[in-house]
């Protein structure tokens, strides 16, 4: 139960890796936060979860939007007394090739996918300072290599890596660690209905060393890792989860 007594956030916890990441986190005994701008599937999952007879908690949020991320972090601290963990995990992709590219497509996925890490990051560590503690674990992916088709995305994740490190400078001195995880192809459901999703599935087993498609759980064990005091000497660094695949 590495998580006793803790409480954490979870940004994009309604579906997928974010689900994935909240379950494992409830099982070893973390008060968990789910927030999603999904209002019905962020009710719906914790629904889920409390069924089970977890402690969790649905806060909805668009984490683009400074009043609504101020909301859900003092909530989160005048409800539960602290914050241990924040998991910046909300992403959205909007593909296109550069000339393509609307320049709405560009902001919503910088405004997501970075702004929305900085937002919470910012909120949340005014409180870990505060009781000289705390965890942020960023999700980026291994697409800040750069993806053809995703200038916004691999741009955005990009900005989450550097965020990471400059954290993981500013907060040290304050037991506050800050690590990021990036994903490679990860089996979610988004990319179980991508409409070349076997043609997907077929390349990742011929170009990665491990030769299958990530699962949700391989993701999350990365982040629990980060979360918890085992990595308590461990803040600015990467932990891929592409099973070998940099390229």
């Amino acid at each position: 139960m590495r998580f006793q007594d803790q409480v954490a956030i979870v940004t994009g916890g309604a579906d997928g890796i974010g689900k994935e990441i909240a379950r494992k986190m409830l099982a070893e005994g973390a008060t968990v936060i789910i927030t999603d701008i999904n209002k019905a599937a962020c009710e719906e999952t914790v629904r889920g979860f409390q069924a089970e007879g977890f402690n969790v908690h649905s806060f909805p949020a668009d984490v683009s939007q400074k009043n609504e991320v101020i909301e859900v972090v003092e909530k989160t601290k005048e409800q539960f007394g602290k914050i241990d963990v924040l998991v910046n995990n909300a992403g959205v992709v909007r593909d296109a090739r550069i000339t393509e590219m609307e320049e709405e497509d560009w902001d919503l996925v910088i405004d997501i996918c970075l702004k929305g890490s900085f937002l919470f990051a910012k909120y949340t560590a005014e409180h870990m300072i505060a009781q000289e503690y705390g965890r942020i674990v960023n999700i980026a992916s291994r697409a800040y290599l750069g993806n053809p088709g995703q200038a916004n995305y691999s741009s955005a994740k990009s900005g989450v890596l550097g965020l990471t490190k400059a954290l993981a400078k500013e907060l040290g001195k304050y037991r506050i660690t800050v690590n990021a995880v990036a994903p490679g192809l990860i089996e979610t459901n988004a990319l179980r209905n991508h409409p070349k999703y076997e043609k997907i599935k077929e390349l990742q087993k011929r170009d990665s060393p491990i030769k299958r498609v990530g699962s949700t759980e391989d993701v999350a064990n990365a982040v629990l890792f980060f979360a918890s005091d085992a990595s308590s000497y461990i803040t600015g660094d990467i932990l891929h989860v592409t099973g070998g695949r940099f390229g």
